[in-house]
């Protein structure tokens, strides 16, 4: 543990002033688990984040304060590690590890993070660090990188140093989101655009309170089935380096030489890529009815396909079907516990946030913590 008189010590070391970098969290409207197929997802940054702040050492240490954890940990600067043991310094310590990749060695320094983004809610908290992180990193080495770069070296801190096969998508949204608007992301090429959330709707986010870990798990189990469905479909036709690349019809062909969990989990990205896009064209016109329609396809796919909802997530869902002012609702992030996102008319939000949590701890028993969230910027300096 770090005492106020420690925090204080953390940056007086090399007698130069911090520097100050923001990331935010993401919340996904729709395309689940499509990102390390080559798919389409759209998130939005979300008006929670994490804050890192940093400045150099001179006695070759590196120093990370978590404020959150009130806990501090100290590595050598040289060598990095480059495995991962199993604790919240990992993220940090990945980013210093991925950066060296690409040639930008910060040396030693003095790290602290602090975030609001909520843990285990599936809102990317972690991406939230990552990003943070390799800002103040860059900001210190006095370099700087493009974002799908700086998108990339954190996606490759959490799969490689980490451990969690995540794919591109939350690191990506945290480099490169927008003020009042959703990205829509090509997950192979990079390619983006930022479409406009109208000003009267609000994003609520709903969270069930059971915890998801993606560091192992079922997070990983549904990617290896994902993964072994691809091979299937690519012995057949070698065009299909993906999912993006095949067709229902395709799938179907193929349908008696998978394993039925398999089809099923690769059915769903294959039409979760189609509703992707649809979203983008409904969004851009202004239908929110139509999105909506797409958001609840898009649960009953994760729900029933890809497997990876839980009760309290269809409770949530369920409810807010119910509600008046809600256009749509579905969880969202990696699943198996976490969050509903919800587009809701602004002037039914308050209305909406008092009975959603209402008949949620009548069914349930349980308080769920309820966010109204904008879209916001992408990765920042503050200072």
């Amino acid at each position: 543990m770090a005492s106020s008189d420690d925090v204080a010590a953390h940056y007086s070391v090399a007698g130069e002033p911090a520097v100050r970098c923001a990331a935010p969290g993401r919340v996904n409207l729709i395309g689940e688990h499509t990102d390390y197929s080559g798919g389409f997802v759209m998130p939005a940054a979300i008006d929670f984040c994490t804050i890192a702040e940093i400045s150099p050492r001179t006695d070759g240490r590196i120093s990370l304060y978590s404020q959150n954890m009130g806990e501090e940990i100290s590595y050598p600067a040289e060598p990095l590690p480059s495995t991962a043991r199993k604790h919240w310094s990992d993220y940090p310590m990945g980013v210093a590890w991925s950066l060296a990749q690409e040639g930008v060695r910060a040396g030693a320094f003095a790290l602290t993070l602090e975030g609001n983004v909520p843990l285990g809610a599936g809102l990317s908290s972690s991406a939230s660090i990552e990003v943070a992180t390799a800002l103040a990193l860059l900001e210190l080495a006095g370099t700087s990188l493009p974002l799908p770069t700086i998108a990339l070296a954190c996606q490759r801190a959490e799969n490689v140093f980490v451990g969690a096969r995540s794919g591109i998508m939350d690191q990506f949204i945290a480099c490169a989101g927008k003020q009042d608007h959703a990205l829509m992301l090509d997950c192979r090429s990079l390619e983006y655009r930022h479409l406009p959330i109208p000003a009267h709707v609000r994003l609520i986010i709903c969270n069930s309170m059971v915890k998801h870990e993606h560091a192992g798990g079922q997070y990983n189990v549904r990617r290896e089935e994902v993964e072994e469905g691809t091979r299937i479909l690519h012995a057949r036709w070698p065009s299909i380096k993906a999912l993006r690349d095949a067709t229902e019809a395709q799938l179907n062909e193929c349908r008696l030489e998978m394993p039925p969990n398999v089809f099923r989990r690769c059915r769903h990205i294959i039409t979760e890529n189609k509703r992707v896009e649809l979203a983008a064209s409904a969004l851009e016109r202004g239908d929110l009815p139509a999105f909506g329609t797409l958001m609840a396809e898009a649960h009953r796919s994760f729900r029933d396909d890809f497997e990876a909802s839980c009760s309290e997530l269809d409770t949530l869902v369920e409810i807010a079907a119910e509600l008046p002012g809600c256009y749509g609702a579905r969880m969202t992030g990696g699943g198996f516990g976490g969050c509903t996102v919800n587009l809701v008319e602004e002037n039914k939000a308050d209305q909406f946030r008092e009975q959603i949590h209402t008949r949620y701890r009548a069914t349930t028993g349980i308080d769920a913590d309820i966010y109204l969230c904008r879209a916001s910027a992408g990765a920042r300096r503050l200072s």
